[in-house]
């Protein structure tokens, strides 16, 4: 044939959907619960706390977290290198005061238990990086306590969301996401009716 008979045929355009997040307020309580849940050691306690503050604030993917070496967490500089991310991309994220509080907690805990394994977050018995396994098993433990199911990426979301809502550009944002395209960067717009009503009250002729 010497043309195509569906070039003329619009595509059907995908579903849309948001993406899932919390609000701020269960954003945290999420962290109150996590500091707060009866722990066995504090060695747990700040590594576990440290863990949900990095999702929270920094927005890191799942497997950004479990590769995550010591080497590359700054807290005096207040910089995280993100090492061969999504799409082996390098990037750093700037850290707030917040995490760098929680990030300092648990460093002094993994020092004093004489962990001295490259990643940055350790297993609690062996002196070797956090594995998948082990953070399933403790967010299924606070789902319970939370009373919502939500996964990691969740809380990547609600990152995204709430930095928009603060304030943050989207061209600074998607670059802390690591996203290659801006446009994927974008659905967080849409992602808070609360945050666009709060916008539409900047309308000028509003008395």
């Amino acid at each position: 044939m010497d043309f195509n008979p569906i070039d003329d045929i619009e595509r059907p355009k995908l579903q849309q959907k948001l993406p899932k997040k919390l609000t701020k307020q269960d954003a945290h309580r999420l962290l109150e619960i996590v500091y707060n849940y009866p722990y066995t050691n504090r060695f747990l306690r700040y590594r576990n706390h440290a863990i949900f503050a990095t999702f929270m604030f920094a927005g890191l993917r799942k497997s950004e977290l479990l590769n995550l070496k010591y080497a590359d967490v700054d807290i005096e500089n207040l910089t995280i290198f993100v090492n061969q991310g999504k799409g082996s991309k390098d990037r750093f994220i700037p850290m707030s005061q917040t995490l760098a509080k929680s990030l300092r907690n648990y460093v002094e805990e993994r020092k004093r238990c004489k962990k001295t394994c490259p990643e940055f977050f350790t297993s609690q018995v062996q002196n070797t990086g956090l594995t998948q396994f082990g953070l399933k098993h403790f967010v299924d433990k606070v789902q319970t306590v939370f009373g919502t199911r939500f996964s990691v990426h969740k809380l990547r979301h609600t990152f995204a969301t709430l930095m928009l809502e603060g304030g943050c550009d989207i061209y600074s944002l998607s670059k802390m996401m690591g996203h290659s395209d801006i446009k994927t960067t974008t659905i967080y717009l849409y992602a808070s009716a609360d945050h666009l009503r709060s916008q539409m009250l900047k309308h000028p002729m509003n008395e």
